[in-house]
């Protein structure tokens, strides 16, 4: 019997992480929600992000020195594992013990759910997520961030904007651009975009701190978030 593919989930580092502390009433929410959802028999791979924690390390050492690409990028992905590495902790009875940091290479894991973080510079991790999506054969990636939907404009800075309870990759595409910038704050970035749309993978942004949203979307019922395909 084939086993089913795993749930991906890519979580927004500032959902773990905010700009102060560590938010830990969301951290057992997830877990509560998570842990009983592996009873049923699902499997998920976890992805987090830098978030606020990779961008105050950029600015920190912005205000130093000028910084390269690779630099800015690498300061962000040691954040994405620090991350990483509190969420295997709190999923340590139901988690694989290692770290997924090579998104490239398929690995074998037993246990209930797997937790990923940053690669190399050049790729986010929603990148990161879309590979493994790709590689585990799952046709779906859900983003949870700090927005509830898609908009076609940035809603904190515009009144008039629009969002999208569904929308094509050609005009989400269209809306992210096709550049990737460490430390950008884009509903889900553009070259992971470009994999999504390519490997026929949708996507599905909803706002991280509504787990009960969450929970709809994983029964499969009706939810408050915009999907990409």
């Amino acid at each position: 019997m084939r086993t089913p593919a795993p749930i991906v989930i890519s979580i927004g580092g500032s959902l773990v992480a905010p700009a102060v502390g560590i938010d830990v009433v969301f951290l057992k929410t997830l877990r509560t929600l998570i842990v009983r959802e592996t009873k049923k028999g699902k499997r998920f791979m976890l992805i987090v992000g830098g978030g606020s924690t990779a961008r105050q390390y950029m600015k920190a050492a912005q205000s130093v020195v000028g910084l390269t690409p690779d630099d800015m990028d690498w300061l962000g992905i040691h954040a994405t594992r620090i991350n990483g590495h509190l969420l295997r902790a709190v999923f340590r009875d139901v988690a694989h013990p290692v770290i997924v940091k090579d998104p490239s290479r398929k690995i074998s894991w037993r246990e209930p759910v797997l937790v990923a973080a940053g690669w190399k510079p050049g790729w986010s991790t929603d990148y990161v997520a879309t590979r493994l999506a790709h590689l585990y054969g799952s046709d779906t990636v859900i983003n949870l961030t700090n927005i509830e939907r898609v908009y076609d404009k940035d809603p904190a800075k515009y009144a008039d904007a629009k969002p999208f309870d569904r929308i094509s990759w050609k005009d989400f595409r269209k809306i992210v651009g096709e550049v990737w910038n460490p430390g950008a704050n884009a509903p889900f970035d553009p070259i992971a975009s470009k994999l999504a749309d390519r490997s026929g993978i949708r996507v599905i942004i909803a706002k991280g701190s509504d787990l009960k949203n969450v929970k709809k979307i994983l029964d499969d019922k009706t939810f408050v978030g915009t999907v990409i395909d």
